[in-house]
Parts: structure tokens; C-alpha cells; sequence
């Protein structure tokens, strides 16, 4: 599959979840995705917990982010100690 037919999957819309990134078809949004990613839950253990989605609806939520951060600067959030 494509970086365009994975991005396809993922949708804007101001009516659902006031135009947050979500999975076509779905409210899920991308920041979602995203956090329960990072706490650790499994790919596996997301597809068995939210019927109908794929492994491509996951990997089109990682593809987002990180078309979205591409050109993005950021500051960082906690000072450095040296």
C-alpha cells in the first residue's frame, strides 16, 4: 500500500470530533492511536479491542504523525541537565 492510499484512511471533518485527525469511518482520532501506542499496548491488542480496524489504519495514523511533524520545530519540554 501506498503513503497516499494509507493517508486516504485518515480524515478531517469540523463535525466529528471537531476536526481532530480520526480513522475514516471511525471516531478514532489519530492522537489516539498515537497515545495508546506509547503506553504500550500492542497492535494486536488494539485491532482485537476496536472491531473493523486494520493493521493499515494503524500504520496510517504513524504515517500521519509523522507527515505532520516533518516540518514542525519544537522547544523541549523539560530542560536539559548537564
Amino acid at each position: 500500500m501506498t503513503d497516499a492510499q494509507l493517508l486516504e484512511r485518515i480524515t478531517l471533518n469540523p463535525q466529528v470530533m471537531t476536526g481532530k485527525p480520526v480513522i475514516r469511518g471511525t471516531r478514532l482520532t489519530v492522537e489516539y492511536m498515537l497515545n495508546l501506542l506509547a503506553q504500550g499496548t500492542t497492535v494486536t491488542e488494539i485491532l482485537t479491542e476496536y472491531d473493523g480496524l486494520t493493521h493499515d489504519d494503524i500504520r496510517a495514523c504513524c504515517l500521519f504523525a509523522a507527515r505532520a511533524l516533518e516540518n514542525t520545530t519544537f522547544m523541549p519540554l523539560v530542560a536539559e541537565t548537564t
